[in-house]
C-alpha cells in the first residue's frame, strides 16, 4: 500500500515542481526539440513498449502539455506503481516502477463461502498485474457476497506479501462477523390479516432460537424482494385484487448485527367473482365446448391464482384437442362499486410459432433422453405455453436436479423458436441408516441403499433392511420409468418378510415373493397398475394354547395372483396435502397356479380442504372384500386385520372376529373404515413443523369362513375419538396419538396411547 502513496506523492511533486523547473527555457534560449528517450527502471516491459504509451515523441519539442499528457497515458495502462519524468539536456528521461505481477491469491478467515465462490467473483487474477483499483473494487465485490448471505459487518483487508523478480502474493483477509439477522417484521396497513399470518407467507423469518439448521432468519434483499411477490400472489388469491405493497423499509441496528425490516402495506376491499363467461373468436371452438372446464363461479371470492390454472388447463385441453395455436387470455373487468369482478375467459387464434429445436444443456450424468421425453412438445410441434410449462413441472418432479432453466430464444425463421433447457444436477444416490420406536415394532433400525437415476438412464434401484423386534423385511425393488421408450413403467420386487404377530393371534408368518408390475397413465391424473405376484406364505411358531382356527392354517402356502390398480390423484401435494382428493380402486385375483384361490378387491377416497392457514380438513374411507374362490376358504394370511393405524383407539389387530376361548385375533374378508380429521396450528412458529390433530374414526371387520361356538363376530361399528400431535423434528418425524374408544364390543382390545418416532440420516 505504501507502493500507492509514493505513486500519488511523486505524481504530485512531479506535476507541482519537476515539470515547471525541468522544462522551461534553458538560459533564455529558445526551447530544443528531444533528441531522444531514455526509459529507466523497467524489468518485464521493453522500453519501445513504454514510449509508445507516451503522446511526446523524438523530434517533439519540450512541451510542458505533451509531457503532462504522457505522464496521465502511462499510469492509465495500469502498469506502472510510479512514473517520474525528466529533462537531461536534450533527452527525455523516463524513469518507472513496474506494478508487480500477481503469483498467487489467497482467501483467509472465510468459512461460510467457499474460496471457489471468492474466486469466480474477483477480477484479478494470477500472472495478472496488480492494481489498486483493481484490489478496491474486488474487495467491494467479496463484501457483496457477504451481504447477500446476510453478513453485514464482515470486513475485508487485502494484504500484499512480496515475493523475488517483482511478484507478490495477494491475499484477502476476511472477518466475517456474525451472520445479520432479522429481529422483527413488522407490517403496517394490514387490517384483514394478522403480523402473524401474513409472516408465514413470507421466506423471510425472525431470529429465534429453533432455526439454526435454517437461514431463513439472515438479511438477505434478493429474498426480501421475493417476499413482496409472496403478499401480492397471497392477497390476490384472497380477493383483494387492488393490493399492493406501498413500501419495504429495512433498518439496520447500529452495531450492524439485526435488521428490523417494515411492510407498507395498502390491502384494498375484497371482489368477488361477478359474471364468468367464455367468449372464442377462433375458428372450431365453441365457447360450450370448455364451460365444464371453468370452475370460477359467480359469487366466490376472486381468486387470481384459480383463474391461471383454469387459463393453463383450458390452453392444454385446446390442444389435446387439435388446437395448435391458440390463445386464452382472461379479461377481467373490476367494478369497485358493487366489488364484483366480471371474468371473459377470451379465446383467440395465437400467431403461428413453432419449436425449430430443444437443446439441453448442464446435465453430464443423466441422458439427454431422460429430459426430453418429459417435454409434452417436440420438435417440429406448434408452440404451446401451457404444455411448455408442464413439461418443466415434469422434469422438475424427477428430482434429479438442483435448478432447471427454461429459456426461448428466436428461430432461424420468423415463426420458429429455440427452446433452452438449462439444469444443474445432484446426488440422486441415497444412504440411509434410520432408527425409531412405535408402539406396535418397539426399537426400529432400517438400512436403505436408493439410487433414483441409475447409470444417468432414469431407473430406480433400492435396497432396504428393516429390523425390529416384531419384523425382519428385506426389499429389492428396480423400475423401468420409461419401458421400450414408452410412457410405461416397468419394474419388479423382491422381498423376504417376517412378522411375529404372537401377541395377537399366537403365530408368525414369512412371505418370499415376488412381484412384476407395470404402470402407465391413462390421463394426466389417472393411473393404472397391473402386477403379478407369486410368494410363499409361511405360517408357524404356532404359540401353546393357540385357537384351533390359527393350528389348521400352520405350513406353507404358494399365493400366485394377478391385479390391477388405478389411482385418480388430484391432490395438491402427495407428501403433505392440503388440499383436493385421491381415488383408488385395486382388484386381485388369486388362483393361476399356487395353492390360494380368492377374489380381493379394495377401495379408498381421501378429500383435504384448506380452512386457513395450516388448518385442514381430511374426510376418508376405505374398504375391502375377499372371497374364496373355486370352494376354497381364505387364509389368515390373505385376511383382513383392523386397529392400531388403520383404526386408532384399538390395539392392532384389536377389532374383527376373535377366538373367545384363546383371545386369537383371526381376520376377517370384509372391512370398512371411515375417518374425520381436522389439523390445527398450534400457536408456534410454522417452521418448527408441529401440528395437532383432532379426529373420529369409524370402522369395522366381519365375516370370517370358518364358525364355531367360541367365535366371535360381528359387523357392529366401532367408533373412537381423540386428538394428535405431528412433529416434523430434525431427527425425523415424531406421530402421537390419543385415542378413546366409544363404540366398541366386549371382546375387542383397546389403546389409549400410540406412538412413532423414526429418523434416517
Amino acid at each position: 500500500m505504501n507502493g500507492f502513496k509514493r505513486a500519488g506523492l511523486a505524481l504530485g511533486l512531479t506535476l507541482g515542481l519537476t515539470l515547471p523547473l525541468a522544462f522551461g527555457a534553458v538560459d533564455g534560449r529558445a526551447q530544443s526539440v528531444i533528441d531522444q528517450v531514455i526509459v529507466s527502471g523497467n524489468q518485464r516491459i521493453e522500453p519501445e513498449t513504454i514510449a509508445s504509451y507516451m503522446t511526446i515523441r523524438v523530434g517533439d519539442p519540450f512541451e510542458i502539455r505533451e509531457i503532462d499528457d504522457s505522464l496521465k497515458s502511462l499510469f492509465a495502462t495500469g502498469l506502472f506503481a510510479d512514473v517520474t519524468i525528466r529533462r537531461e539536456g536534450t533527452a527525455l528521461v523516463v524513469q518507472v516502477v513496474e506494478n508487480p505481477i500477481i503469483n498467487r491469491i489467497a482467501f483467509e478467515g472465510n468459512q461460510s463461502l467457499d474460496s471457489e465462490e471468492l474466486e469466480a467473483e474477483v477480477q484479478l487474477r494470477p500472472r495478472t498485474v496488480y492494481t489498486r483499483t483493481k484490489v478496491q473494487s474486488d474487495v467491494a465485490r467479496v463484501l457483496e457476497l457477504y451481504r447477500r448471505d446476510g453478513r453485514f459487518n464482515a470486513t475485508v483487508e487485502p494484504k500484499v506479501i512480496l515475493q523475488e523478480q517483482n511478484r507478490i502474493d495477494l491475499v484477502f483477509e476476511i472477518d466475517e462477523g456474525d451472520a445479520t439477522v432479522v429481529r422483527e417484521i413488522n407490517f403496517i396497513g394490514n387490517a384483514e390479516f394478522s403480523d402473524g399470518s401474513l409472516r408465514q407467507r413470507i421466506m423471510s423469518k425472525e431470529t429465534a432460537w429453533f432455526r439454526f439448521l435454517s437461514q431463513d432468519d439472515t438479511y438477505d434483499p434478493d429474498r426480501l424482494a421475493f417476499d413482496q411477490e409472496l403478499l401480492r400472489r397471497f392477497y390476490l388469491s384472497e380477493g383483494y385484487a387492488d393490493f399492493r405493497v406501498i413500501s419495504v423499509v429495512a433498518d439496520l441496528t447500529a452495531d450492524r448485527r439485526e435488521f428490523f425490516i417494515t411492510f407498507t402495506i395498502e390491502e384494498g376491499p375484497r371482489y368477488e367473482f361477478g359474471e364468468v363467461i367464455v367468449s372464442s373468436t377462433l375458428v372450431g371452438v365453441d365457447p360450450a365446448m370448455v364451460e365444464d372446464m371453468i370452475y370460477t363461479d359467480p359469487g366466490d371470492w376472486y381468486d387470481a391464482e384459480e383463474v391461471e390454472e383454469v387459463t393453463q388447463e383450458v390452453t392444454l385441453a385446446l390442444g389435446d384437442q387439435g388446437f395448435a395455436f391458440v390463445n386464452v387470455r382472461p379479461r377481467a373487468e373490476r367494478d369497485r362499486e358493487t366489488l364484483k369482478i366480471d371474468l371473459d375467459y377470451q379465446i383467440s387464434r395465437a400467431d403461428p410459432l413453432y419449436i425449430e429445436r430443444i437443446d439441453v444443456f448442464g446435465n453430464i450424468r443423466t441422458a439427454d433422453e431422460v429430459i426430453r421425453r418429459e417435454f409434452k412438445l417436440a420438435e417440429g410441434d406448434a408452440f404451446n405455453l401451457a404444455r411448455l410449462q408442464r413439461s418443466e413441472q415434469r422434469i422438475r418432479a424427477l428430482d434429479f436436479f438442483n435448478n432447471i432453466t427454461i429459456s426461448r430464444s428466436p428461430g432461424s425463421q420468423p415463426d420458429t423458436t429455440i427452446i433452452a433447457v438449462e439444469v444443474e444436477e445432484k446426488s440422486t444416490g441415497e444412504l440411509s441408516i434410520g432408527a425409531g420406536f412405535s408402539t406396535f415394532d418397539s426399537v426400529l433400525f432400517n438400512i436403505s441403499i436408493r439410487e433414483r437415476n441409475l447409470l444417468g438412464n432414469g431407473q430406480r434401484l433400492s435396497l432396504d433392511l428393516a429390523l425390529s423386534g416384531r419384523r425382519q423385511n428385506i426389499d429389492l425393488s428396480f423400475t423401468e420409468p420409461y419401458f421400450l421408450n414408452r410412457d410405461l413403467a416397468v419394474g419388479f420386487d423382491l422381498f423376504r418378510r417376517r412378522l411375529d404377530l404372537q401377541d395377537e393371534s399366537s403365530f408368525e408368518q414369512e412371505n418370499i415373493g415376488g412381484v412384476l408390475r407395470m404402470s402407465y397413465a391413462i390421463t394426466e391424473h389417472l393411473r393404472q397398475t397391473v402386477f403379478y405376484t407369486l410368494q410363499s406364505v409361511t405360517i408357524e411358531d404356532i404359540g401353546a394354547g393357540a385357537s384351533i382356527f390359527v393350528l389348521e392354517q400352520e405350513g406353507t402356502s404358494v399365493t400366485s395372483s394377478l391385479g390391477e390398480q388405478l389411482d385418480y390423484d388430484r391432490r395438491d401435494d402427495a407428501l403433505n396435502p392440503t388440499s383436493g382428493y385421491l381415488l383408488q380402486q385395486s382388484t386381485d385375483i388369486a388362483g393361476f397356479g399356487g395353492t390360494e384361490k380368492y377374489i380381493r378387491n379394495r377401495m379408498g377416497a381421501s378429500y383435504f380442504y384448506p380452512f386457513a392457514i395450516d388448518w385442514t380438513g381430511n374426510l376418508r374411507a376405505e374398504g375391502g372384500v375377499i372371497q374364496g374362490i373355486f370352494g376354497e376358504d381364505v387364509s389368515i394370511a390373505d385376511r383382513f386385520f383392523l386397529g392400531g393405524g388403520s383404526l386408532r383407539g384399538f390395539e392392532p389387530a384389536g377389532v374383527g372376529p376373535r377366538d373367545l376361548s384363546t383371545d386369537d385375533a383371526l381376520g376377517g374378508n370384509v372391512f370398512w373404515t371411515s375417518t374425520a380429521e381436522l389439523t390445527v396450528p398450534l400457536g408456534l412458529p410454522r417452521e418448527l413443523g408441529l401440528l395437532g390433530r383432532v379426529f373420529t374414526d369409524f370402522g369395522s371387520l366381519f365375516d370370517l369362513d370358518s364358525t364355531g361356538p367360541s367365535i366371535a363376530d360381528v359387523n357392529s361399528v366401532r367408533a373412537s375419538v381423540g386428538v394428535g400431535l405431528s412433529y416434523n423434528s430434525p431427527l425425523g418425524p415424531i406421530q402421537l396419538d390419543v385415542a378413546r374408544a366409544i363404540l366398541e364390543e366386549d371382546f375387542d382390545k383397546t389403546e389409549l396411547f400410540r406412538f412413532s418416532f423414526g429418523t434416517a440420516f
